[in-house]
């Protein structure tokens, strides 16, 4: 199990994302947070992914970037769908885990 936290800002909307390996090597996710958008993506696209079909891809064609297209009502640096493609990553082996930031340097 992959399990990451993701804090993404002004919003104050957390995420704690967790990815979990099925017997069909596909990933089952979860994600807790009062986020209605991210919630309303994971009631829509369902629970269960192959990291292949949604890590390896370019940058914005894979169905959570494709929900954030059509359905999306915030901005296009919210940090919580690469968070949950992180955790998928991590959790099928795709990359190690290793934490990642954003920092603002004044």
């Amino acid at each position: 199990m992959t399990k990451v936290k993701i804090e993404p800002g002004v919003c104050g909307f957390t995420a704690i994302v967790t990815a979990q390996l099925n017997d069909d090597e596909e990933c089952d996710i979860t994600a807790d947070t009062k986020c209605p958008t991210i919630n309303k993506m994971i009631e829509e696209l369902g629970t269960t992914f192959d990291g292949m079909e949604v890590c390896l891809t370019r940058p914005g064609q894979n169905v959570f970037y494709e929900f954030a297209k059509n359905s999306y009502p915030v901005h296009a640096a919210c940090p919580v769908i690469n968070g949950i493609l992180k955790c998928i990553e991590a959790e099928s082996g795709l990359a190690l885990k290793k934490d990642a930031s954003i920092c603002f340097i004044d």
